[in-house]
Order: structure tokens, then sequence, then C-alpha cells
């Protein structure tokens, strides 16, 4: 039996268009921060797969408080690694390539932030970066804790 060209062109047509929607990047990634109702997640989303540009938002999440989405500046597909600070209660401090921003999850809000002085107001929490194909969260290493007292002589 000979398909009628019409059926081929039906049938063929969504396999035509696969690859170019496979080839976009839709993704999200959480940094929890006290439990799995509160978080600082990143996601990014290309519309086109022969576009460079993606579109990435942070999500401040607290829940049941508050939960927004904020679109930050666009990114590449070679994703820039985005490091996020502790700067103050329920305040944090990212950086991406030259920018900063502040995203505070006790007002569910994010925001660009001209850091003048471009240092870290606090101890590193993490970074969203890159790893095997996906974005991840990775967490700061744990400071060391401090050593013991030495003991007294005859203990």
């Amino acid at each position: 039996m000979i398909f009628p060209r019409r059926a081929a062109v039906r049938i063929l047509a969504p396999l035509a268009v696969l690859p170019l929607v496979t080839a976009c990047e839709n993704s999200a990634t959480a940094m929890p921060i006290d439990g799995k109702n509160h978080a600082l997640i990143l996601v990014r989303e290309q519309s086109y797969f022969w576009k460079d540009e993606v579109r990435q938002y942070i999500v401040a999440s607290r829940l049941p408080h508050c939960q927004r989405r904020v679109s930050i500046h666009p990114d590449r597909t070679g994703m820039v690694p985005i490091d996020v600070y502790e700067a103050g209660d329920l305040l944090w401090a990212l950086h991406q390539g030259g920018r900063w921003y502040l995203a505070s999850t006790g007002e569910c809000r994010v925001q660009d932030w001209n850091n003048t002085g471009g240092q870290p107001p606090g101890a590193a929490a993490g970074r969203f970066e890159p790893r095997e194909g996906a974005i991840v969260f990775t967490p700061a290493p744990a400071p060391p804790s401090p050593e013991p007292p030495p003991a007294a002589p005859g203990d």
C-alpha cells in the first residue's frame, strides 16, 4: 500500500521538528535554605536553539509566606556561574560575571545591586554552575571547625 502524500507529511513533520525543540535549554535548580519550603531557585529558558541568549530568573521562595519569580539579565548558553553569598538575615548577594543582585526571601524580592567595592558582603553560600550538561547548585565547603584549646598540664 502506498501512503498518500498528505499522510506522509502528517507523520514526518513532527519528527522533523523534534531536533529543534530538544536543542533548547529549559532548566531550574534550587539552593535549599531551610527545609523544602525555603529556597533560591535559578530558572534558565532558551526560546530558540539558534539563539545564544538564555533568559534567566531568580525565584525567591519562602512558603507559605511568599514566592516570586524575577527576571535578571540574560546569559548565554555556555552559562557564566552565579556565586551566592550571605548578605544578612534572609538576604543573599548573587554575582554573575560583572553583575551583582540582592535576593531577599524575607520579602521575596530580587534586584540589581551596584556593589561599588566588588567584594562579597559575607560568607560564600555556594554556586549555581553547569556540570555534566545540567545546571546544579554546589554548596560552599563548610568552614573548618576551630581547633580545641590545648589541654592544661596534668589533664
